[in-house]
């Protein structure tokens, strides 16, 4: 896949943007540029798939709650770290980052309260305009991972498109959209040429 386009929106938006041919590569290059730091990881079938918070943990300070007992206590330790990894819902090839989010712990680290956020995306998560990007998230990716969790809304048990239901699993209940890197917070893009995640 090309990543020209998005590569351009996205620096012209502020983020500094690496390109992989795949998710190894963008990995090693994790795991060779974070070194002695507390890393925070956000839910991310991507970073999972890819193994680092088990690779980046035998330099570093690691902390998710998909692998921690006490999943509470981890969101809140991940929103101190120095760094914070995870993905997106979607990319719009004009720059716009969409996840959305339950907890909310995902979103808002993105936010705030980092020295550096990384996003690891994979070229399945493209879509060619912001209202498209919005699209994927919420009837894509929130309806799989609700489907993953075992989920009784009818996104996951029909696996098709979001109802926006009021249902009391709902698990898509904020909607973040970066437009850039937050002031005072650097960010890091790292495009990988697979398909990755949900």
């Amino acid at each position: 896949m090309n990543f020209d386009t998005v590569k351009q929106s996205l620096e012209a938006r502020g983020y500094t943007v690496r390109v992989f041919s795949t998710g190894k590569e963008a990995a090693d290059y994790l795991d060779a540029n974070l070194d002695g730091k507390s890393v925070g990881f956000g839910g991310s079938a991507t970073l999972d798939a890819l193994g680092l918070y088990e690779r980046l943990g035998s330099h570093n300070e690691t902390v998710w709650h998909w692998k921690w007992e006490d999943p509470a206590a981890a969101r809140r330790a991940a929103q101190s770290a120095d760094v914070y990894l995870t993905s997106v819902n979607a990319l719009a090839e004009t720059g716009e980052l969409v996840n959305i989010d339950g907890a909310g712990n995902r979103v808002a680290a993105t936010l705030f309260g980092h020295e550096k956020v990384f996003f690891v995306i994979g070229r399945n998560k493209l879509a060619p305009t912001c209202d498209e990007a919005v699209w994927r998230a919420r009837n894509v990716a929130a309806p799989q991972r609700a489907k993953q969790l075992g989920k009784k809304t009818p996104c996951a048990v029909k696996c098709d498109r979001c109802y926006d239901c009021k249902s009391p699993e709902r698990i898509c209940r904020g909607l973040a959209v970066l437009w850039g890197p937050m002031m005072g917070m650097a960010a890091e893009v790292l495009l990988v040429d697979e398909d990755l995640g949900l």
